[in-house]
């Protein structure tokens, strides 16, 4: 199978399946957040509101594109997928899994609402550092751009939350003059169908859009793990034809060779000869006859994409402006558009596998968050109004992430902090309770340290036993 010998196969499928039980951990530790406002305000019972949400994260899977999978693995230098043994490559991707799982368990078991985001970029994180400190790898990287989008993003969406759903509960305080949807709901009584089809319609948006930004990571998981351990099948998209590949590269070529670079500064000629020398070398390379294309042939191809890539972007408007319009958008969408018939592809099979397990896992373990998230952020219990503005906001705060800015974020600190939000906006400060503010700030601050530290530790101790 694979063409692997035992040991590795082996090492294959234990990777696979951690992948699998990470997923299937942010399942049911993130859903409760999605699920927690229908079952505190007696719009569904709880089993119908995990099935419901389980079903919505699946579907969200196969919507949400691969844009913030790919994010995921453009975190990890180039070469630590693609220079270092097999080995060496499955303690990498074991250490990172490992934390991750260990971290996720350990906050669900406590009833901490944590973010599984926080936890995989601080895992990833603390490999790729680990990687760049070996000896011989002193040219190399961390991608810190892309951790910087990632972190902002990851920092910045909690308090949307927050003071997006305080303003929407205080605005909806001021318009609606039904009082009854900012009352405590009777634990006896079914909300009336207008509020309970509102609620249900922002718990199903809330999962739909959590699956299409956290089922993602776990694409990108579960990419890393078949790109290190089998590169020749899968560090190239291999469905492309060469044919294919070579049309949008040439257009590339014929664009970036019309810019003048004797009109350019020092430091703007050498991107732009940086970028010839790319993309002849992929061209070299592609130009090899698939049947023959090896672990070096692909690997090569796929580092000199990123390498163009990270050119391409330091590309100024300046250093264009000097050749036509459709030029300037050749080299950008021409490459982009190459670059995802290429390397940024994940097969159907691991999509559905992901889905999976990220459904079946919202359907078990939730009570432990949706207890926390119903009953110990405020002092009061829960309103109708109070869920659909904390939902609604989550909802559209994912949903730009994953379909627009392609950047994971937290479900759980975007939803946990709009709870707050319409807490405060309805009783002031003093409505929340202090204790689980601050576990969960606390946990919040803690993660993506202890994550880095525990997986670059981890990885050191993978390598000296593989």
């Amino acid at each position: 199978m694979f063409d692997l010998e035992l040991s590795l196969l082996i090492l294959l499928i234990i990777s696979i399946l951690a992948v699998c039980a990470f997923e299937f951990i942010n399942g049911f530790h993130d859903t409760a957040n999605a699920v927690a406002t229908v079952i505190y305000t007696n719009s569904l019972k709880p089993q119908q509101a995990v099935v419901l949400s389980g079903i919505l994260n699946s579907a969200g899977v196969f919507v949400g594109g691969i844009g913030v999978a790919m994010g995921i693995i453009h975190l990890l230098p180039t070469e630590a997928l693609l220079n270092q043994t097999v080995w060496e490559s499955v303690g990498m991707i074991l250490a990172l899994l490992l934390t991750a799982i260990l971290w996720n368990l350990g906050t669900w078991y406590f009833g901490i609402p944590c973010s599984s985001s926080h936890t995989l970029i601080g895992s990833i994180l603390g490999v790729g550092i680990a990687f760049a400190h070996l000896p011989g790898n002193a040219d190399v990287s961390i991608n810190w751009s892309k951790a910087g989008e990632v972190g902002l993003s990851l920092l910045i969406s909690p308090f949307l939350g927050l003071l997006m759903a305080g303003i929407l509960m205080f605005v909806l305080s001021k318009l609606i003059k039904n009082r009854e949807i900012f009352e405590t709901p009777d634990p006896e009584k079914v909300p009336p169908m207008w509020i309970r089809s509102l609620l249900v319609f922002t718990c199903a948006g809330v999962s739909f859009s959590h699956g299409s930004n956290d089922g993602q990571k776990g694409v990108g998981l579960l990419m890393l793990v078949l790109i290190s351990i089998l590169p020749v099948k899968y560090a190239l998209n291999l469905e492309t034809t060469p044919a294919q590949y070579q049309e949008s590269i040439a257009l590339v070529d014929t664009s970036v060779k019309k810019i003048n670079v004797e009109d350019l500064s020092s430091a703007d000629r050498i991107f732009v000869e940086q970028c010839k020398k790319d993309i002849a070398d992929i061209i070299i390379l592609m130009n090899i006859p698939q049947s023959k294309w090896d672990e070096k042939v692909v690997t090569g191809i796929r580092k000199e994409i990123f390498l163009l890539d990270k050119n391409i972007k330091k590309l100024s408007d300046k250093t264009l402006s000097g050749i036509p319009e459709q030029d300037r958008k050749n080299i950008k969408t021409r490459f982009e558009r190459f670059k995802s018939h290429t390397t940024d592809y994940a097969p159907r099979w691991v999509i559905v596998l992901i889905s999976l397990s990220l459904g079946i896992g919202t359907m078990i373990g939730w009570k432990k968050i949706v207890v926390t998230i119903g009953e110990k952020i405020g002092k009061s219990h829960l309103t109708y109004a109070q869920g659909a503005s904390a939902e609604l906001i989550a909802t559209l705060t994912i949903g730009f992430s994953s379909f627009v800015f392609h950047l994971p974020v937290s479900t759980t600190h975007i939803l946990s902090s709009g709870v707050a939000g319409t807490m405060v906006a309805s009783n002031g400060l003093k409505n929340l309770q202090a204790s689980t503010i601050k576990s969960i700030a606390l946990a919040w601050l803690l993660t993506l340290p202890v994550c880095i530290i525990v997986s670059y530790l981890l990885f050191g101790f993978f390598r000296l036993i593989f």
